[in-house]
């Protein structure tokens, strides 16, 4: 069973519109890299399967769950409320710019979702915390805040808070984007790790190496439409399109 299908989904912000007829799915353990140039719609396809922004049309399902649906009158349709919110416990997304709460530890930012909204105790959430911070080697910064962090240990903790909420598909958009390259190294070595565990992942990147290492599936999208999908021999390759060549050039 496909952990995210996604059919014919399309969204319009008035005239414009940022994602023309998209459809694809993600198996369980597959890492799905998602390259283009900005503009292609990339985070917005993200936004949408995230439930932060809104379709307009299309079909959405993840782990089995439909998200949304045509209707027979061909409007959009979203499940219930309660089934939108197991979908958003299935699935976590890390941003390109941290997102941590400047107020709270590096401790409580990771506990805080999962006491709220899992009703953890505040032991069991905590020892699961520090079990991800040892993951990240972050566990001596427990209590420090994130400005007396560095960009790529702000990046960890915010992928630790992620999956603190122990989500079956993690989704990435442009993780390394704020970073400067000696801490982007950083953040895809965890990435590749999780890789390495089995863990599901849909990224947005445009790390071209990292793609062509770590996906076992490459989406080159471009003007809200995916104009290549295929392992990243094909993508990368001499078969490709001639529009992802010229893409891939520039890199």
């Amino acid at each position: 069973m496909a952990m995210l299908e996604v059919s014919h989904l399309r969204k319009s912000f008035g005239s414009l519109d940022v994602l023309k007829d998209i459809s694809f799915s993600v198996e369980k353990g597959d890492v799905v890299a998602i390259i283009g140039p900005s503009g292609s719609g990339k985070s917005t396809l993200l936004r949408c399967i995230n439930q932060l922004e809104k379709a307009t049309e299309g079909q959405i399902c993840v782990c089995g769950n439909e998200m949304l649906h045509k209707t027979e009158n061909g409007t959009v349709a979203y499940a219930d409320a309660k089934t939108l919110r197991e979908i958003r416990l299935k699935i976590g997304l890390v941003f390109q710019n941290f997102n941590l709460f400047p107020h709270f530890t590096v401790l409580r930012n990771i506990t805080e979702a999962p006491m709220c909204v899992l009703k953890q105790d505040k032991a069991a959430a905590e020892k699961t915390a520090m079990e991800l911070l040892e993951k990240m080697g972050l566990s001596a910064k427990a209590k420090s805040y994130p400005c007396e962090l560095s960009g790529g240990q702000q990046q960890r903790v915010s992928i630790a808070r992620a999956l603190a909420l122990h989500p079956e598909i993690l989704f990435f958009d442009e993780p390394t984007s704020a970073l400067d390259p000696e801490l982007t190294g950083e953040i895809l070595k965890v990435i590749k790790e999780l890789a390495q565990e089995g863990m599901t992942m849909v990224i947005v990147t445009h790390e071209m190496a990292f793609a062509h290492d770590v996906a076992d599936r490459v989406i080159f999208m471009e003007n809200g439409v995916i104009v290549e999908d295929g392992t990243p021999d094909l993508v990368f390759g001499e078969q490709a399109s001639e529009r992802t060549k010229q893409f891939l050039q520039r890199y």
